[in-house]
């Protein structure tokens, strides 16, 4: 009987990165309630990055107007993506909000524009496997075939 690894490892890492969504959410529960946590964190990235940045710009315009709507929407959107992974339900459109959330995360803080950001463990890691999994995994014409 023929396993298939493609699949095995898509269901792995659907499953590893829905444990990972879910614990970061749960983290965040007390956002719902305090804001502050989630205001102090801005406020900090928004002063160790230059003012013209775009993370700057990002962060003043789109982001602190609306930090009290964020720090709701970030915890849901964590533990629902992280359910919806880890149960494989809908699994590309959650995948796919999880990318998003995450690409958010790393233009605010403006860490995707930054070297670090190649070799830190949350950031291709954890950007790359929601989009993997938003893409359905799809191969690549030289993928080697099992």
């Amino acid at each position: 009987m023929a396993v298939d690894r493609h699949g095995a490892g898509l269901a792995t890492l659907r499953i590893l990165i829905g444990i990972f969504f879910l614990f970061q959410g749960i983290g965040k529960l007390h956002w719902f309630v305090d804001s502050s946590n989630l205001a102090g964190q801005l406020d900090g990235w928004l002063r160790a990055l230059s003012p013209d940045s775009l993370s700057a710009r990002y962060l003043t315009r789109f982001i602190t107007p609306h930090t009290a709507l964020f720090a709701r929407l970030v915890p849901l959107g964590e533990i629902s993506s992280g359910l919806a992974m880890l149960f494989g339900f809908w699994t590309s459109l959650f995948a796919l909000i999880a990318f998003c959330m995450v690409l958010n995360f790393h233009i605010a803080s403006g860490a995707i524009f930054k070297y670090s950001f190649l070799t830190n463990g949350y950031g291709l890691p954890v950007l790359g496997a929601p989009l993997a999994l938003a893409l359905g995994g799809v191969r690549l014409p030289w993928s080697i075939r099992s």
